[in-house]
């Protein structure tokens, strides 16, 4: 998997959000994340949120870090807004550099799977600092992802 590296400038999200740690999402009886996107789509958010940029993509945002990727942490499946969208959660994105790692496939298992490379990337490139500010996904297409981790 390539990875490269970008700037990206700042924005706002809002959707969806759940407080959860990577050990509970190992089991169904625990996990929160997909039964937060399921709700995402069943209730159409994708289409509620509104005002949105021209052609935002889905976001996944993982935030409000506790520690680093052992520690608690916010996921919220939402849109690009202009302004906060009321009765939802808000996150902004901060700007700066960020590492880019794309995976495809069908979903959930594409999106897995990069995270998974990602976990092992960070453990064999220790000289690439992640920020624990915001990370974020960006559902490109309905069999692509492309996940963004802030950098030092």
């Amino acid at each position: 998997m390539e990875v490269k590296q970008v700037y990206v400038a700042p924005f706002t999200v809002s959707g969806l959000q759940v407080r959860t740690h990577n050990s509970a999402e190992q089991s169904a009886e625990t996990a929160k994340i997909g039964p937060m996107w399921g709700r995402f789509y069943s209730e159409g958010l994708m289409e509620r949120m509104a005002p949105q940029p021209a052609g935002s993509p889905v976001y996944g945002v993982y935030s409000g870090y506790e520690s680093d990727a052992s520690g608690a942490f916010d996921v919220t499946a939402g849109m690009a807004v202009e302004e906060p969208a009321p009765g939802y959660e808000t996150i902004n994105i901060e700007g700066g550099r960020y590492l880019v790692f794309e995976g495809s496939g069908p979903m959930p298992d594409a999106v897995i799977n990069t995270w998974q490379f990602i976990w092992n990337y960070f453990e064999t490139n220790p000289q690439a600092k992640r920020r624990f500010a915001a990370d974020f996904e960006a559902y490109t297409g309905p069999e692509s992802v492309a996940v963004h981790i802030g950098i030092v």
